[in-house]
C-alpha cells in the first residue's frame, strides 16, 4: 500500500478526481482518500511513481509518498 500527502484537495469532487485517475490505470486498485489530511493511500501493488504522476495529471501536488 502506497500514501500520498496530496495537496489541493477540498471536497468530494476532489475524492471522486483521484479515485477515477488512479482506477483508470489500475481497476482493482482501493482508493482512500483523507481530505482533512491531505492524504492518499492506495492498496496497489503498482508503481508508486506512477502512481503520483496520476494524481498530478488530475490536478493535485504530490509532496510527498511512502510504502505503508
Amino acid at each position: 500500500m502506497f500514501e500520498f500527502q496530496v495537496q489541493g484537495m477540498s471536497c468530494g469532487h476532489c475524492v471522486k478526481s483521484v479515485t477515477q485517475a488512479v482506477q483508470a490505470a489500475y481497476p482493482q486498485a482501493h482508493v482512500e482518500v483523507d481530505l482533512g489530511a491531505g492524504k492518499v493511500r492506495v492498496d496497489e501493488a503498482g508503481d508508486a511513481a506512477r502512481i503520483a504522476r496520476l494524481i498530478e495529471e488530475a490536478g493535485y501536488t504530490v509532496s510527498g509518498s511512502e510504502t505503508v
